[in-house]
């Protein structure tokens, strides 16, 4: 028993003897990847600092959100977490009396939707061409949506500052729309212009006739970079006048301005 003993003993010894040579002659890794809520950073251990407390480096925070949100009507940011808080923004907050929603994307880059009442249609308060109804936007809100009865001047016009973009970044400005039966009057296509702060613009045509019904679709307009420091004002416009045909069944949501993917 006393041999026993011994043997295992010895055994314990030399197996912690060689576990404290193999730790000394391993080099320490350089870095350690450390994952936050949002961020993933790299640090570099010192043999003075406890490596399991790593703090990671700030959010990035969506540019001038804090006085976009004073157009924000009756909207209270949730401050008990970073997470919270940015996850509002994901979700979006409707301004300016249900005129416009605003949002981040995964990057933190801002978006806007701008509803078809911060538009400028020709007409539309005039109620034999147009007329006003309600599509259902979040869990609890819901929108105005224009919809046309009967016109043979299509003009919708709109205009947004890019200081409320996200510097540096491409954009895409696109109508949201949806061709609802009875419909008629599309044969001929339709203009779009996306007009840039320095005067140059960007002219198409699209073809509503081949473009599905009874949902809403995209029709993009443009893109753009938004500049660092000099800003400006961007101007789109949707619009047939010259043939003359009446037209129907064109809802408008609005148009959305946000970061091509």
């Amino acid at each position: 028993m006393g041999t026993a003993w011994s043997q295992d003993g010895a055994s314990q010894s030399e197996a912690s003897g060689q576990q404290k040579q193999q730790s000394a002659t391993e080099p320490h890794p350089s870095t350690y990847t450390v994952k936050g809520a949002y961020n993933t950073v790299e640090v570099k251990p010192s043999d003075n600092v406890d490596k399991t407390v790593v703090k990671p480096t700030e959010q990035k925070i969506p540019h001038n959100f804090q006085a976009i949100l004073k157009d924000a009507n009756g909207f209270r940011m949730d401050k008990s977490s970073t997470e919270e808080k940015f996850g509002q923004l994901r979700a979006g907050i409707l301004l300016n009396q249900k005129r416009k929603k605003y949002w981040v994307d995964k990057n933190f880059n801002n978006c806007f939707m701008l509803y078809s009442r911060d538009l400028s249609i020709c007409w539309v308060d005039d109620c034999r061409y147009w007329q006003w109804t309600s599509v259902k936007e979040t869990s609890d809100e819901f929108v105005d949506v224009a919809e046309l009865l009967n016109v043979c001047w299509l003009e919708i016009n709109g205009k947004f500052d890019t200081a409320e973009l996200s510097p540096g970044i491409l954009y895409e400005v696109a109508y949201v729309v949806m061709l609802k039966d009875p419909a008629y009057g599309w044969e001929v296509p339709v203009n779009i212009r996306l007009t840039l702060p320095d005067g140059s613009k960007q002219e198409n045509k699209v073809n509503l006739m081949e473009k599905v019904r009874g949902q809403w679709i995209k029709i993009p307009v443009g893109e753009f970079k938004t500049p660092v420091q000099k800003h400006g004002e961007i101007e789109f416009s949707m619009y047939e006048y010259v043939d003359g045909k009446w037209k129907r069944g064109l809802c408008i949501k609005g148009v959305t301005i946000q970061p091509k993917n």
